[in-house]
Protein backbone atom coordinates (compact mmCIF):
# COMPACT_ATOMS: atom_id res chain seq x y z
CA UNK A 1 0.00 0.00 0.00
CA UNK A 2 2.56 2.42 1.09
CA UNK A 3 4.35 1.86 -3.06
CA UNK A 4 0.74 2.74 -4.37
CA UNK A 5 0.46 5.58 -1.91
CA UNK A 6 3.84 6.70 -3.04
CA UNK A 7 3.43 6.69 -6.80
CA UNK A 8 0.47 8.40 -7.19
CA UNK A 9 0.67 11.11 -4.73
CA UNK A 10 4.21 11.94 -6.36
CA UNK A 11 2.52 12.08 -10.01
CA UNK A 12 -0.56 13.93 -8.42
CA UNK A 13 2.08 16.63 -7.13
CA UNK A 14 4.03 16.96 -10.89
CA UNK A 15 1.20 17.38 -12.01
CA UNK A 16 -0.03 20.08 -9.88
CA UNK A 17 2.95 21.39 -9.96
CA UNK A 18 2.90 21.83 -13.58
CA UNK A 19 -0.49 23.44 -13.56
CA UNK A 20 0.43 25.92 -10.94
CA UNK A 21 3.34 26.71 -13.60
CA UNK A 22 0.94 27.56 -16.27
CA UNK A 23 -1.47 29.18 -13.63
CA UNK A 24 1.29 31.39 -12.91
CA UNK A 25 2.68 32.29 -16.47
CA UNK A 26 -0.20 33.28 -17.49
CA UNK A 27 -1.86 35.19 -14.39
CA UNK A 28 -4.81 32.69 -14.51
CA UNK A 29 -7.16 31.65 -11.68
CA UNK A 30 -10.14 29.03 -12.52
CA UNK A 31 -13.16 29.18 -10.61
CA UNK A 32 -15.53 26.27 -10.57
CA UNK A 33 -19.19 25.43 -9.28
CA UNK A 34 -19.92 21.57 -9.12
CA UNK A 35 -24.17 21.30 -8.59
CA UNK A 36 -24.53 18.50 -6.12
CA UNK A 37 -28.03 18.66 -6.25
CA UNK A 38 -30.62 20.34 -7.57
CA UNK A 39 -34.36 19.87 -6.30
CA UNK A 40 -36.58 22.62 -7.17
CA UNK A 41 -35.37 26.10 -7.03
CA UNK A 42 -32.87 24.75 -4.36
CA UNK A 43 -29.32 23.92 -5.09
CA UNK A 44 -26.19 23.05 -3.31
CA UNK A 45 -22.80 23.83 -5.31
CA UNK A 46 -19.77 23.05 -4.34
CA UNK A 47 -16.83 25.61 -5.16
CA UNK A 48 -13.49 25.24 -5.87
CA UNK A 49 -10.67 27.93 -6.42
CA UNK A 50 -7.64 27.24 -8.26
CA UNK A 51 -4.53 29.69 -8.79
CA UNK A 52 -1.27 29.56 -8.80
CA UNK A 53 -1.49 29.38 -4.34
CA UNK A 54 -3.66 26.80 -4.06
CA UNK A 55 -1.94 24.29 -6.76
CA UNK A 56 1.74 25.51 -5.71
CA UNK A 57 0.50 24.73 -2.14
CA UNK A 58 -0.96 21.26 -2.81
CA UNK A 59 1.44 20.18 -5.27
CA UNK A 60 3.90 20.89 -2.11
CA UNK A 61 1.78 19.04 0.27
CA UNK A 62 1.46 15.66 -1.60
CA UNK A 63 4.92 15.93 -2.54
CA UNK A 64 6.02 15.76 1.29
CA UNK A 65 3.30 13.39 1.62
CA UNK A 66 4.56 10.85 -0.78
CA UNK A 67 8.21 11.11 0.78
CA UNK A 68 6.97 10.41 4.14
CA UNK A 69 4.44 7.86 3.02
CA UNK A 70 7.80 6.16 1.68
CA UNK A 71 9.35 6.71 4.38
CA UNK A 72 6.95 5.08 6.89
CA UNK A 73 7.37 1.97 4.89
CA UNK A 74 10.51 1.20 6.72
CA UNK A 75 9.81 3.63 10.03
CA UNK A 76 6.79 1.60 10.70
CA UNK A 77 7.81 -1.80 9.57
CA UNK A 78 7.06 -3.26 12.63
CA UNK A 79 3.68 -2.16 13.05
CA UNK A 80 1.19 -4.43 12.70
CA UNK A 81 -1.01 -2.26 11.10
CA UNK A 82 0.71 -0.01 8.93
CA UNK A 83 -2.02 0.09 6.23
CA UNK A 84 -4.16 1.95 8.73
CA UNK A 85 -1.59 4.30 9.71
CA UNK A 86 -1.51 4.75 5.70
CA UNK A 87 -4.92 4.70 5.41
CA UNK A 88 -5.13 7.92 8.43
CA UNK A 89 -2.38 9.62 6.51
CA UNK A 90 -4.44 9.49 3.28
CA UNK A 91 -7.12 10.92 5.10
CA UNK A 92 -5.26 13.89 6.57
CA UNK A 93 -4.01 14.67 3.02
CA UNK A 94 -7.39 14.71 1.18
CA UNK A 95 -8.80 16.89 3.89
CA UNK A 96 -6.03 19.52 3.31
CA UNK A 97 -6.70 19.28 -0.23
CA UNK A 98 -10.50 20.34 0.65
CA UNK A 99 -9.33 23.28 3.08
CA UNK A 100 -6.48 24.04 -0.02
CA UNK A 101 -9.11 25.07 -2.68
CA UNK A 102 -12.02 26.09 -1.06
CA UNK A 103 -13.24 29.59 -1.01
CA UNK A 104 -16.64 28.97 0.51
CA UNK A 105 -16.71 28.86 4.62
CA UNK A 106 -18.72 25.42 4.43
CA UNK A 107 -16.30 23.41 2.53
CA UNK A 108 -13.31 24.80 4.52
CA UNK A 109 -14.99 23.70 7.72
CA UNK A 110 -15.17 20.31 6.14
CA UNK A 111 -11.65 20.50 5.73
CA UNK A 112 -10.97 22.13 8.78
CA UNK A 113 -13.03 19.32 11.06
CA UNK A 114 -11.06 16.16 9.12
CA UNK A 115 -7.67 18.00 9.58
CA UNK A 116 -8.71 18.23 13.87
CA UNK A 117 -10.52 14.47 13.67
CA UNK A 118 -7.46 12.75 11.78
CA UNK A 119 -4.75 14.55 13.76
CA UNK A 120 -5.90 13.26 17.07
CA UNK A 121 -6.60 9.75 15.44
CA UNK A 122 -2.65 10.16 14.50
CA UNK A 123 -1.47 11.85 18.03
CA UNK A 124 -2.85 9.32 19.84
CA UNK A 125 -1.81 6.43 17.01
CA UNK A 126 0.62 4.82 20.30
CA UNK A 127 -1.96 3.94 22.39
CA UNK A 128 -0.64 4.98 26.07
CA UNK A 129 -1.23 7.98 28.63
CA UNK A 130 0.83 9.96 27.80
CA UNK A 131 -0.57 10.00 23.84
CA UNK A 132 -3.76 10.19 24.79
CA UNK A 133 -3.14 13.50 27.23
CA UNK A 134 -1.47 14.89 24.38
CA UNK A 135 -4.67 14.01 21.33
CA UNK A 136 -6.97 15.45 23.75
CA UNK A 137 -4.80 18.98 24.45
CA UNK A 138 -4.52 19.16 20.41
CA UNK A 139 -8.59 18.34 20.00
CA UNK A 140 -9.68 20.40 22.62
CA UNK A 141 -7.33 23.26 21.62
CA UNK A 142 -8.20 23.42 18.04
CA UNK A 143 -12.55 23.13 18.87
CA UNK A 144 -11.77 26.76 19.88
CA UNK A 145 -10.74 27.77 16.14
CA UNK A 146 -13.91 25.12 14.87
CA UNK A 147 -16.22 26.87 17.15
CA UNK A 148 -14.90 30.50 16.24
CA UNK A 149 -15.45 28.61 12.08
CA UNK A 150 -19.18 27.92 13.01
CA UNK A 151 -19.48 31.25 14.30
CA UNK A 152 -17.81 33.12 11.20
CA UNK A 153 -20.54 30.86 8.96
CA UNK A 154 -23.37 32.37 11.30
CA UNK A 155 -22.13 35.89 10.65
CA UNK A 156 -22.22 35.19 6.97
CA UNK A 157 -25.65 34.59 6.85
CA UNK A 158 -26.18 38.76 6.70
CA UNK A 159 -24.54 37.96 3.27
CA UNK A 160 -25.56 35.92 0.25
CA UNK A 161 -23.32 33.15 0.05
CA UNK A 162 -20.99 31.18 2.20
CA UNK A 163 -18.09 32.26 -0.59
CA UNK A 164 -16.11 34.66 1.42
CA UNK A 165 -14.08 35.30 -2.01
CA UNK A 166 -16.87 37.66 -3.03
CA UNK A 167 -16.96 39.87 -0.01
CA UNK A 168 -13.60 40.73 1.62
CA UNK A 169 -12.72 43.29 -0.98
CA UNK A 170 -16.21 45.27 -1.33
CA UNK A 171 -17.26 45.13 2.31
CA UNK A 172 -13.77 45.49 4.13
CA UNK A 173 -14.97 48.43 6.37
CA UNK A 174 -18.31 46.70 7.65
CA UNK A 175 -18.42 45.25 10.74
CA UNK A 176 -19.88 42.06 9.92
CA UNK A 177 -16.69 41.60 8.06
CA UNK A 178 -14.60 42.84 10.67
CA UNK A 179 -16.02 40.18 13.40
CA UNK A 180 -16.09 37.41 10.38
CA UNK A 181 -12.66 38.54 10.01
CA UNK A 182 -11.80 38.35 14.07
CA UNK A 183 -13.27 34.83 14.39
CA UNK A 184 -11.20 33.50 11.18
CA UNK A 185 -7.95 35.12 12.82
CA UNK A 186 -8.32 33.37 15.92
CA UNK A 187 -9.38 29.71 14.12
CA UNK A 188 -6.11 30.46 12.14
CA UNK A 189 -4.32 31.20 15.59
CA UNK A 190 -5.70 27.93 17.45
CA UNK A 191 -5.15 25.78 14.08
CA UNK A 192 -1.01 27.51 13.79
CA UNK A 193 -0.90 27.44 17.46
CA UNK A 194 -0.13 31.03 18.22
CA UNK A 195 -0.09 32.10 21.96
CA UNK A 196 -2.14 31.83 23.79
CA UNK A 197 -2.79 28.33 22.10
CA UNK A 198 0.64 27.29 21.75
CA UNK A 199 0.75 24.35 24.08
CA UNK A 200 -0.65 21.93 21.65
CA UNK A 201 2.04 21.64 19.33
CA UNK A 202 5.03 20.20 21.58
CA UNK A 203 2.47 17.69 22.93
CA UNK A 204 1.81 16.45 19.66
CA UNK A 205 5.03 15.07 19.42
CA UNK A 206 3.80 11.96 21.06
CA UNK A 207 2.75 11.10 17.34
CA UNK A 208 4.87 9.10 15.21
CA UNK A 209 7.62 10.52 13.66
CA UNK A 210 6.17 10.24 10.16
CA UNK A 211 3.14 12.32 11.18
CA UNK A 212 5.01 14.73 12.88
CA UNK A 213 7.21 15.18 9.42
CA UNK A 214 3.91 15.39 7.47
CA UNK A 215 1.50 16.87 10.28
CA UNK A 216 2.83 19.23 12.62
CA UNK A 217 5.60 20.72 10.83
CA UNK A 218 4.89 21.40 6.63
CA UNK A 219 1.07 20.93 6.79
CA UNK A 220 -1.75 20.77 9.62
CA UNK A 221 -0.09 24.11 11.30
CA UNK A 222 0.24 25.92 8.03
CA UNK A 223 -3.63 25.90 7.66
CA UNK A 224 -3.88 28.22 9.98
CA UNK A 225 -1.90 31.28 7.43
CA UNK A 226 -3.20 29.79 4.30
CA UNK A 227 -6.60 30.64 5.70
CA UNK A 228 -4.77 34.20 6.34
CA UNK A 229 -3.63 34.17 3.35
CA UNK A 230 -7.17 33.94 1.68
CA UNK A 231 -8.08 36.72 4.57
CA UNK A 232 -5.56 38.95 4.14
CA UNK A 233 -7.21 41.97 3.08
CA UNK A 234 -9.30 42.26 6.35
CA UNK A 235 -6.03 41.69 8.48
CA UNK A 236 -3.93 44.62 6.74
CA UNK A 237 -6.59 47.07 7.02
CA UNK A 238 -8.42 46.66 10.45
CA UNK A 239 -6.35 46.37 13.77
CA UNK A 240 -6.61 43.05 13.99
CA UNK A 241 -3.09 43.10 12.00
CA UNK A 242 -1.79 45.39 14.35
CA UNK A 243 -2.83 42.55 16.97
CA UNK A 244 -1.83 39.53 15.09
CA UNK A 245 2.04 40.92 15.11
CA UNK A 246 2.21 41.37 18.43
CA UNK A 247 0.74 37.92 19.79
CA UNK A 248 3.14 36.16 16.49
CA UNK A 249 6.25 38.18 17.45
CA UNK A 250 5.49 36.92 20.90
CA UNK A 251 5.07 33.42 19.36
CA UNK A 252 8.16 33.27 18.04
CA UNK A 253 10.33 35.02 20.92
CA UNK A 254 8.72 32.66 23.37
CA UNK A 255 9.18 29.46 21.02
CA UNK A 256 12.74 30.64 20.08
CA UNK A 257 13.59 30.92 23.95
CA UNK A 258 12.08 27.40 24.90
CA UNK A 259 13.89 25.48 22.51
CA UNK A 260 17.21 26.75 23.78
CA UNK A 261 16.04 25.14 26.98
CA UNK A 262 14.92 22.28 25.93
CA UNK A 263 16.28 18.71 25.98
CA UNK A 264 13.68 16.16 23.70
CA UNK A 265 14.65 15.95 20.06
CA UNK A 266 11.52 15.79 18.63
CA UNK A 267 10.14 19.20 21.25
CA UNK A 268 13.02 20.82 19.74
CA UNK A 269 12.12 20.55 16.37
CA UNK A 270 8.44 20.94 17.26
CA UNK A 271 9.48 24.83 18.81
CA UNK A 272 11.46 25.44 15.97
CA UNK A 273 8.25 24.72 14.11
CA UNK A 274 6.27 27.51 16.19
CA UNK A 275 9.28 30.02 15.96
CA UNK A 276 8.76 29.73 11.96
CA UNK A 277 4.97 29.80 12.43
CA UNK A 278 4.78 33.02 14.38
CA UNK A 279 7.61 34.45 11.47
CA UNK A 280 4.88 33.54 8.72
CA UNK A 281 1.93 35.55 10.77
CA UNK A 282 3.98 38.73 11.44
CA UNK A 283 5.10 39.43 7.77
CA UNK A 284 1.37 38.44 7.27
CA UNK A 285 -0.29 40.75 9.35
CA UNK A 286 1.92 43.29 7.85
CA UNK A 287 0.65 42.95 4.52
CA UNK A 288 3.17 40.76 2.53
CA UNK A 289 0.91 37.82 1.79
CA UNK A 290 3.15 36.39 -1.02
CA UNK A 291 6.10 36.67 1.26
CA UNK A 292 4.49 34.99 3.79
CA UNK A 293 3.27 32.01 1.04
CA UNK A 294 7.24 31.78 0.04
CA UNK A 295 8.32 31.10 3.40
CA UNK A 296 5.33 28.59 4.53
CA UNK A 297 6.50 26.88 1.20
CA UNK A 298 10.07 26.74 1.98
CA UNK A 299 9.54 25.93 5.58
CA UNK A 300 7.69 23.07 4.65
CA UNK A 301 10.94 21.34 2.79
CA UNK A 302 13.43 21.96 5.40
CA UNK A 303 11.14 21.33 8.14
CA UNK A 304 9.85 17.65 7.05
CA UNK A 305 13.18 16.74 6.08
CA UNK A 306 14.58 17.87 9.88
CA UNK A 307 12.02 15.64 11.44
CA UNK A 308 12.58 13.01 8.78
CA UNK A 309 16.70 12.78 9.78
CA UNK A 310 15.22 12.86 13.77
CA UNK A 311 13.00 10.10 13.41
CA UNK A 312 16.26 8.13 11.66
CA UNK A 313 17.98 9.13 15.10
CA UNK A 314 15.63 7.82 17.36
CA UNK A 315 15.40 4.57 15.75
CA UNK A 316 19.28 4.43 15.69
CA UNK A 317 19.34 5.35 19.47
CA UNK A 318 16.88 2.88 20.53
CA UNK A 319 13.69 5.07 20.61
CA UNK A 320 15.77 7.43 22.85
CA UNK A 321 14.94 11.20 22.42
CA UNK A 322 17.12 12.74 25.35
CA UNK A 323 19.85 14.71 22.96
CA UNK A 324 22.36 14.75 25.94
CA UNK A 325 22.62 11.01 25.13
CA UNK A 326 23.69 11.79 21.84
CA UNK A 327 26.92 12.67 20.40
CA UNK A 328 29.10 12.11 17.83
CA UNK A 329 26.25 10.85 15.50
CA UNK A 330 28.21 12.35 12.44
CA UNK A 331 30.74 9.45 12.73
CA UNK A 332 28.00 6.62 13.03
CA UNK A 333 25.37 8.24 11.19
CA UNK A 334 27.21 10.31 8.19
CA UNK A 335 24.50 10.58 5.38
CA UNK A 336 21.54 11.23 7.82
CA UNK A 337 23.98 13.99 9.95
CA UNK A 338 24.52 15.63 6.35
CA UNK A 339 20.94 15.77 5.79
CA UNK A 340 19.95 16.68 9.74
CA UNK A 341 23.05 19.89 9.11
CA UNK A 342 21.35 20.90 5.82
CA UNK A 343 18.36 20.78 7.15
CA UNK A 344 19.22 22.69 10.15
CA UNK A 345 21.71 25.12 7.85
CA UNK A 346 18.37 25.81 5.93
CA UNK A 347 16.66 26.81 9.09
CA UNK A 348 19.37 29.26 10.19
CA UNK A 349 19.32 30.95 6.96
CA UNK A 350 22.78 29.76 5.56
CA UNK A 351 23.14 32.16 2.45
CA UNK A 352 21.96 29.98 -1.16
CA UNK A 353 20.04 27.26 0.71
CA UNK A 354 16.05 27.07 1.32
CA UNK A 355 15.76 29.59 4.08
CA UNK A 356 17.82 31.76 3.38
CA UNK A 357 15.55 33.61 0.57
CA UNK A 358 12.66 33.41 2.10
CA UNK A 359 14.17 34.57 5.56
CA UNK A 360 16.76 37.28 4.50
CA UNK A 361 13.84 38.70 2.18
CA UNK A 362 11.22 38.99 5.07
CA UNK A 363 13.89 40.50 7.56
CA UNK A 364 15.38 43.20 4.94
CA UNK A 365 11.18 43.81 4.07
CA UNK A 366 11.18 44.59 7.92
CA UNK A 367 14.07 46.42 7.87
CA UNK A 368 12.74 48.97 5.49
CA UNK A 369 8.77 49.05 6.37
CA UNK A 370 7.02 51.24 9.20
CA UNK A 371 7.17 49.04 12.15
CA UNK A 372 8.30 50.03 15.77
CA UNK A 373 11.49 49.34 17.91
CA UNK A 374 9.39 46.23 19.41
CA UNK A 375 8.78 44.50 16.72
CA UNK A 376 11.87 44.98 15.15
CA UNK A 377 13.34 43.34 18.51
CA UNK A 378 11.36 40.95 18.12
CA UNK A 379 11.77 39.82 14.26
CA UNK A 380 15.62 39.86 14.84
CA UNK A 381 16.49 38.77 18.16
CA UNK A 382 14.18 35.84 17.31
CA UNK A 383 16.37 34.66 14.29
CA UNK A 384 19.17 34.93 16.38
CA UNK A 385 17.66 32.42 19.16
CA UNK A 386 16.91 30.45 15.87
CA UNK A 387 20.15 30.06 14.88
CA UNK A 388 21.20 29.40 18.26
CA UNK A 389 18.88 26.54 19.10
CA UNK A 390 19.92 25.14 16.05
CA UNK A 391 23.79 25.43 16.61
CA UNK A 392 22.99 23.59 20.01
CA UNK A 393 21.70 21.12 19.12
CA UNK A 394 24.31 20.26 16.38
CA UNK A 395 27.07 20.60 19.03
CA UNK A 396 25.02 18.60 21.55
CA UNK A 397 24.05 15.70 18.42
CA UNK A 398 26.83 15.53 16.13
CA UNK A 399 30.24 16.14 17.98
CA UNK A 400 31.46 15.05 20.89
CA UNK A 401 31.30 11.77 22.21
CA UNK A 402 28.45 8.69 22.42
CA UNK A 403 27.00 9.00 26.02
CA UNK A 404 24.35 6.58 25.91
CA UNK A 405 25.45 3.06 26.14
CA UNK A 406 28.86 1.07 24.66
CA UNK A 407 26.74 -1.33 23.13
CA UNK A 408 24.76 0.28 20.39
CA UNK A 409 23.21 -0.69 17.27
CA UNK A 410 23.95 2.89 14.88
CA UNK A 411 24.37 2.74 11.44
CA UNK A 412 23.40 3.97 8.07
CA UNK A 413 21.81 1.06 6.44
CA UNK A 414 17.66 2.22 6.45
CA UNK A 415 18.30 2.44 2.55
CA UNK A 416 14.04 2.93 2.12
CA UNK A 417 13.78 6.14 4.78
CA UNK A 418 17.38 7.59 3.43
CA UNK A 419 15.87 7.38 -0.63
CA UNK A 420 12.93 9.30 1.02
CA UNK A 421 15.27 12.36 2.74
CA UNK A 422 16.94 12.67 0.01
CA UNK A 423 14.19 13.22 -2.63
CA UNK A 424 13.80 16.19 0.41
CA UNK A 425 17.65 16.92 0.53
CA UNK A 426 17.45 18.17 -3.39
CA UNK A 427 14.16 20.49 -2.35
CA UNK A 428 15.71 22.11 0.61
CA UNK A 429 18.96 22.89 -1.28
CA UNK A 430 17.14 24.25 -4.74
CA UNK A 431 13.54 25.03 -3.27
CA UNK A 432 14.71 28.29 -2.52
CA UNK A 433 16.17 29.55 -5.57
CA UNK A 434 13.16 28.19 -7.95
CA UNK A 435 10.29 29.53 -5.72
CA UNK A 436 12.07 32.99 -5.64
CA UNK A 437 12.62 32.86 -9.69
CA UNK A 438 8.69 31.63 -9.93
CA UNK A 439 6.89 33.21 -7.19
CA UNK A 440 8.19 36.79 -7.51
CA UNK A 441 7.67 38.21 -11.47
CA UNK A 442 10.79 40.81 -10.81
CA UNK A 443 13.77 40.92 -8.33
CA UNK A 444 13.56 42.95 -4.91
CA UNK A 445 16.05 45.87 -4.94
CA UNK A 446 15.83 46.32 -1.20
CA UNK A 447 18.29 49.02 -0.54
CA UNK A 448 19.35 49.81 2.87
CA UNK A 449 22.50 51.13 4.87
CA UNK A 450 25.48 48.37 4.78
CA UNK A 451 24.88 48.08 8.75
CA UNK A 452 21.33 46.90 8.04
CA UNK A 453 22.28 44.82 5.28
CA UNK A 454 25.25 42.93 7.77
CA UNK A 455 22.78 43.13 10.63
CA UNK A 456 20.63 40.00 10.14
CA UNK A 457 24.62 38.21 9.25
CA UNK A 458 25.81 39.59 12.52
CA UNK A 459 22.89 38.62 14.23
CA UNK A 460 22.91 35.12 13.13
CA UNK A 461 26.88 34.83 14.10
CA UNK A 462 25.84 36.13 17.51
CA UNK A 463 23.41 33.44 17.44
CA UNK A 464 25.92 30.62 16.75
CA UNK A 465 28.15 31.95 19.15
CA UNK A 466 25.55 31.79 21.70
CA UNK A 467 24.67 28.11 20.77
CA UNK A 468 28.02 26.65 21.07
CA UNK A 469 28.24 28.34 24.68
CA UNK A 470 24.70 27.13 25.72
CA UNK A 471 25.85 23.84 24.51
CA UNK A 472 29.37 23.53 27.14
CA UNK A 473 27.84 21.32 29.96
CA UNK A 474 30.06 23.25 32.43
CA UNK A 475 28.68 26.31 32.39
CA UNK A 476 25.25 24.34 34.04
CA UNK A 477 27.28 24.17 37.04
CA UNK A 478 27.42 28.09 36.89
CA UNK A 479 23.54 28.59 36.93
CA UNK A 480 23.18 26.72 40.68
CA UNK A 481 21.58 30.12 41.88
CA UNK A 482 17.88 29.63 42.61
CA UNK A 483 16.92 33.04 40.11
CA UNK A 484 18.28 31.23 37.02
CA UNK A 485 16.92 27.79 37.88
CA UNK A 486 13.47 29.91 38.21
CA UNK A 487 14.63 31.56 34.98
CA UNK A 488 15.30 28.30 32.81
CA UNK A 489 12.46 26.36 34.28
CA UNK A 490 9.92 29.34 33.70
CA UNK A 491 11.51 29.77 29.88
CA UNK A 492 11.93 26.38 29.35
CA UNK A 493 8.46 25.70 29.78
CA UNK A 494 7.26 27.46 27.65
CA UNK A 495 6.62 30.66 29.79
CA UNK A 496 4.41 28.55 31.63
CA UNK A 497 1.76 27.92 29.02
CA UNK A 498 1.11 24.03 29.10
CA UNK A 499 0.30 24.17 32.90
CA UNK A 500 -1.92 27.31 32.88
CA UNK A 501 -3.69 26.12 29.53
CA UNK A 502 -4.52 22.55 31.41
CA UNK A 503 -4.43 23.24 35.06
CA UNK A 504 -5.13 26.74 35.10
CA UNK A 505 -8.17 26.12 33.02
CA UNK A 506 -9.50 23.16 34.49
CA UNK A 507 -8.48 24.41 38.46
CA UNK A 508 -11.14 26.45 39.20
CA UNK A 509 -14.18 25.37 37.43
CA UNK A 510 -13.32 21.74 39.46
CA UNK A 511 -12.79 23.78 42.46
CA UNK A 512 -15.78 25.60 42.37
CA UNK A 513 -17.61 22.21 41.35
CA UNK A 514 -16.27 20.59 44.68
CA UNK A 515 -17.64 23.70 46.83
CA UNK A 516 -20.72 23.55 45.40
CA UNK A 517 -21.26 19.65 45.79
CA UNK A 518 -19.91 19.51 49.31
CA UNK A 519 -22.27 22.97 49.75
CA UNK A 520 -25.10 22.78 47.93
CA UNK A 521 -25.86 18.63 47.19
CA UNK A 522 -24.09 17.35 49.76
CA UNK A 523 -24.98 20.18 52.50
CA UNK A 524 -27.69 22.17 52.38
CA UNK A 525 -30.12 20.78 49.91
CA UNK A 526 -29.38 17.59 51.36
CA UNK A 527 -30.75 19.43 54.66
CA UNK A 528 -33.51 20.93 53.50
CA UNK A 529 -34.60 18.78 50.88
CA UNK A 530 -34.48 14.99 50.65
CA UNK A 531 -32.77 13.63 54.00
CA UNK A 532 -34.51 16.40 56.85
CA UNK A 533 -38.06 15.92 55.09
CA UNK A 534 -37.32 12.17 55.63
CA UNK A 535 -36.59 12.75 59.21
CA UNK A 536 -39.46 14.90 59.94
CA UNK A 537 -41.83 12.68 58.28
CA UNK A 538 -39.93 10.28 60.19
CA UNK A 539 -40.49 11.81 63.90
CA UNK A 540 -44.27 13.07 62.92
CA UNK A 541 -45.04 9.95 62.49
CA UNK A 542 -43.27 8.18 65.37
CA UNK A 543 -44.93 10.63 67.44
CA UNK A 544 -48.30 9.44 65.81
CA UNK A 545 -47.85 5.81 66.21
CA UNK A 546 -47.03 6.22 69.57
CA UNK A 547 -49.79 8.39 70.67
CA UNK A 548 -52.49 5.72 68.65
CA UNK A 549 -50.60 2.82 70.83
CA UNK A 550 -50.97 4.54 74.24
CA UNK A 551 -54.80 6.35 73.93
CA UNK A 552 -57.77 4.44 72.51
CA UNK A 553 -59.48 7.79 72.97
CA UNK A 554 -57.23 10.35 70.80
CA UNK A 555 -57.24 7.39 67.95
CA UNK A 556 -60.97 7.37 68.08
CA UNK A 557 -61.16 11.42 68.26
CA UNK A 558 -58.73 11.55 65.46
CA UNK A 559 -61.72 9.93 63.12
CA UNK A 560 -64.42 12.16 64.71
CA UNK A 561 -61.81 15.31 63.23
CA UNK A 562 -61.32 13.89 60.00
CA UNK A 563 -65.39 13.74 59.96
CA UNK A 564 -65.51 16.89 60.52
CA UNK A 565 -62.78 18.54 58.57
CA UNK A 566 -64.33 16.47 55.44
CA UNK A 567 -68.19 17.72 56.10
CA UNK A 568 -66.65 21.57 56.40
CA UNK A 569 -64.80 20.58 53.34
CA UNK A 570 -67.98 19.75 51.18
CA UNK A 571 -70.19 22.37 52.85
CA UNK A 572 -67.88 24.80 51.90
Amino acid sequence: MCSISFVNLISMSLSCFLLSLYFLLNDMIYFIEWELVSLNSMSIVMTFLFDWMSLLFMSFVLMISSLVIFYSKEYMMNDNHINRFIMLVLMFVLSMMLLIISPNLISILLGWDGLGLVSYCLVIYFQNIKSYNAGMLTALSNRIGDVALLLSIAWMLNYGSWNYIFYLEIMQNEFEMLMIGSLVMLAAMTKSAQIPFSSWLPAAMAAPTPVSALVHSSTLVTAGVYLLIRFNIILSTSWLGQLMLLLSGLTMFMAGLGANFEFDLKKIIALSTLSQLGLMMSILSMGFLKLAMFHLLTHALFKALLFMCAGAIIHNMNNSQDIRLMGGLSIHMPLTSACFNVSNLALCGMPFLTGFYSKDMILEIVSISNVNMFSFFLYYFSTGLTVSYSFRLVYYSMTGDLNCGSLNMLNDESWIMLRGMMGLLIMSIIGGSMLNWLIFPFPYMICLPIYMKLLTLFVCIVGGLFGYLISLSNLFFLNKSLFMYNLSTFLGSMWFMPYISTYGMIFYPLNYGQLVVKSFDQGWSEYFGGQHLYQKLSMYSKTLFLMHNNSLKIYLLLFVFWILILLILLFL
